[in-house]
């Protein structure tokens, strides 16, 4: 009886003819043209290969593309393995406590999970991270190594997060940024400032052939960093440092550098910066004039002064014998001004000439202006009456040089009293120069604090915001209480609390967590009142719970973070 079973030869001489016609097929295919056929699918473009007696297109496409993916790979030459990287250097900082580690390891799992679900009242994990990496910080602990990946993904995908994050990081996060292009942005620093303190000189340079050599060939963010440890230090080294390479740096890598001065400036910087006034780059040219502004003694401000002078005087009103301050500004921006940081085209909707007087006024020392209207108190100044209409141009500059000279005294005059009534944008009234959140930047904490919770017990929550952000954390007394007292008011009135949620997210982390306890009696659903809003109570009480539930959980995040 004759066997139709096939031998094991006939078996291998079919596999190996198949084989040998698919791999002859699939040599002549492109690997592109596998792709396309398998992106499209089979049916929409027919594949590159013929399929063998009882097979499918596809199963044939899949074997060529195996058979050309073993191919590609065989035709690789080897090369010699890359050298690894070095070891990690050492972070001396201690490692943070068990409960406040478990915690950051939860902040970061949030973070990753964004649109999970969850009740309303429950405390955005995410908006606390900040704080929280801030507090750690402040007590100078290092990020343990098994979460520096997820800290880095963290900072990459929030720009806010990168400078306290970078720090909790140190010299093991840049090491770690090395390796991975995807967190470059660690090399580079963040919005223009260095990303992280690295170490200090003394730990990343024994000698100073070592630190010379770190901020020739360092990476950016080293340099930076160690460019202001420097000048901390030593302002006249640090500066010296940033001369020997100045001429060769990049123009956005010497605006960066140039702005890190601001936190050191001294009179002994002043010939760096007039040298500046002629660099190549506007911003860089720019920062220079800003800086020398800010040093009342500097030629720089002598000069804008007496230009100044020139355009605004001290006048009397004959027929009623009352002084007002006169203003001619410039009639044109020559090369000298120009040099000196005026900018010579006003933005768009703005007269040359006023534009060119707001520039120079700003940048002269506020002192010379009670010495030129006979002693004057900045408080009688600003009460004077301006001709012509160039009240609003002058106060303006005015108020921009009490902020960039941080005068507080100045400061205090063209705020004014909290209970004077704000305006918009658009509004065209006596006030509308005012910027009172920039001015409350240069007053000491309290009295921000004092002023900014006038502000709201005379006029509410809906023009605080701003004024708000500029105030210390955790806000101190009476300001927190006149938020609450605020927020209380509006849910009494019956409107929705979502008209408010700026101002409650600020709360959340910005009251002083002591504070959970006295504001759980408004976790408490009230009694609807005729004309309220439906539902209001219910959706106000949510949000107090939050309020509550995330002052608590920032007052534990501080006792972890305690040293014991």
């Amino acid at each position: 009886m004759t066997s139709t079973t096939p031998t094991a030869s006939a078996l291998s001489t079919t596999a190996t003819a198949s084989t040998a016609s698919t791999t002859s097929v699939a040599s002549v295919a492109s690997w592109d043209d596998l792709v396309a056929a398998a992106l499209l699918g089979t049916e929409r473009r027919t594949p590159p290969v013929a399929p063998r007696p009882g097979q499918d297109a596809p199963s044939a496409l899949l074997d060529a593309a195996a058979l050309s993916t073993v191919r590609r790979r065989a035709g690789l030459r080897p090369a010699p393995a890359r050298p690894g990287p070095g070891g990690a250097p050492e972070d001396p900082r201690p490692a943070l406590p068990t409960a406040a580690r478990s915690r950051l390891a939860l902040l970061l799992a949030d973070r990753s999970a964004p649109g999970r679900g969850g009740p309303r009242s429950a405390p955005d994990l995410a908006e606390l991270l900040p704080q929280w990496l801030a507090l750690a910080n402040h007590h100078g602990y290092r990020v343990p190594d098994a979460l520096l990946p997820a800290l880095l993904d963290a900072a990459r995908a929030r720009t806010d997060l990168r400078p306290e994050a970078l720090t909790l990081g140190g010299p093991r996060a840049l090491w770690l940024a090395r390796l991975n292009p995807d967190w470059k942005f660690a090399l580079r620093g963040a919005a223009g400032r260095a990303p992280t303190p690295l170490p200090e000189p003394s730990d990343v340079a024994t000698a100073p052939d070592d630190e010379q050599r770190l901020w020739e060939e360092g990476l950016f963010a080293e340099r930076v960093s160690l460019l202001a440890s420097a000048r901390h230090r030593d302002p006249a080294a640090g500066l010296a440092l940033l001369s020997g390479t100045w001429s060769t740096e990049r123009a956005e890598d010497r605006l960066m550098f140039l702005d890190s001065l601001r936190d050191d400036l001294s009179p002994s910087d002043e010939p760096f910066l007039e040298q500046a006034l002629s660099d190549r780059s506007r911003n860089v040219r720019a920062t220079a004039a800003e800086l020398l502004s800010a040093l009342p003694g500097s030629a720089l401000a002598a000069r804008m002064a007496e230009r100044s002078r020139g355009c605004v005087a001290l006048t009397t009103d004959k027929p009623t014998a009352g002084e007002r301050i006169a203003v001619r500004p410039p009639d044109e921006c020559d090369s000298g001004m120009q040099r000196d940081g005026i900018v010579a085209k006003p933005p768009s909707g703005r007269g040359k000439r006023s534009w060119w007087l707001g520039q120079l006024v700003e940048a002269t020392p506020l002192d010379r202006w009670s010495e030129w209207f006979g002693g004057r108190t900045p408080a009688e100044i600003v009460a004077l009456p301006v001709t012509d209409g160039w009240q609003a141009d002058l106060h303006a500059a005015w108020c921009r040089a009490a902020v960039r000279q941080r005068s507080a005294e100045w400061c205090r005059a063209l705020l004014g009293t909290p209970a004077v009534a704000p305006v918009t944008a658009g509004e065209a009234a006596p006030a509308a120069w005012r910027d009172p959140a920039k001015l409350l930047s240069a007053l000491p904490a309290r009295e921000r604090a004092e002023w900014v919770a006038e502000f709201i017990a005379s006029h509410g929550l809906s023009d605080a915001f701003r004024l708000l952000g500029v105030c210390t954390v955790p806000w101190a007394e009476p300001l927190g209480r006149a938020v609450v007292d605020a927020l209380d008011i509006a849910r009494d009135a019956g409107s929705y609390p979502w008209s408010f949620s700026g101002v409650m997210g600020l709360a959340e982390r910005c009251l002083d967590p002591s504070q959970a306890d006295r504001l759980e009696v408004l976790t408490a659903i009230p009694d609807e009142t005729e004309g309220a809003a439906p539902g209001a109570g219910g959706y106000w009480a949510e949000a107090f719970q939050r309020l509550v539930g995330t002052l608590r959980l920032r007052a534990a995040m501080q006792a972890e973070l305690a040293p014991t």
